[in-house]
C-alpha cells in the first residue's frame, strides 16, 4: 500500500494530515476535516466509508491497544489512505460478533470489507500501525 512515511514522503498529487485523537468522535471529526480539504472531493459513499473505518480503527485502538498514538491521512488521485498507530504490538484479530450487542466483533470485518487493502505493520517504538486504503 502506498502511504506516507518518514523516508519516502507522501504519494505524488496527495494531501496529508495527522492528528492524535483521544476519542472516536475526535477521529471522525479529523477525518471529515481532512476530506473537506481534498479537491476533487471524494464521493459521498467514499467519505462515509472513511469516517466509519476511522471510527472503527480508533475505537479498536482505545479498547484493545492502549489508545491511538497517531491518526494519519493521505490521499492521491484514486485512493484514500488511513493509518492508526497504537502502543501495542498485538495485531487485531477477528472474533465472533456478539449478536446481543455487548462485546462487538463487527468492526474488524467491516474494515476489511470496506477497504481495498489492510496491513498491520510493526512500529519502531514497539507498537503497531494499522494501515488501510479505500477508494476515493
Amino acid at each position: 500500500m502506498a502511504r506516507p512515511s518518514a523516508t519516502t514522503g507522501p504519494p505524488p498529487d496527495s494531501a496529508v494530515g495527522t492528528t492524535v485523537p483521544a476519542t472516536p468522535a475526535q477521529a471522525r471529526d479529523a477525518a471529515r476535516a481532512f476530506l473537506s480539504t481534498l479537491a476533487p472531493r471524494p464521493t459521498r459513499e467514499s467519505a462515509e466509508n472513511v469516517v466509519l473505518v476511522v471510527s472503527e480503527l480508533v475505537t479498536n485502538a482505545l479498547r484493545h491497544a492502549g489508545g491511538a498514538t497517531a491518526l494519519d491521512f493521505a490521499a492521491d488521485r484514486s485512493t484514500l489512505h488511513i493509518s492508526v498507530r497504537d502502543p501495542s504490538p498485538v495485531p487485531p484479530r477477528e472474533r465472533p460478533p456478539d449478536l446481543r450487542g455487548y462485546e462487538g466483533g463487527f468492526g474488524w470485518p467491516l474494515v476489511h470489507r470496506l477497504s481495498r487493502s489492510v496491513a498491520v505493520l510493526p512500529c519502531g517504538d514497539g507498537g503497531k500501525s494499522v494501515c488501510v486504503a479505500l477508494p476515493r
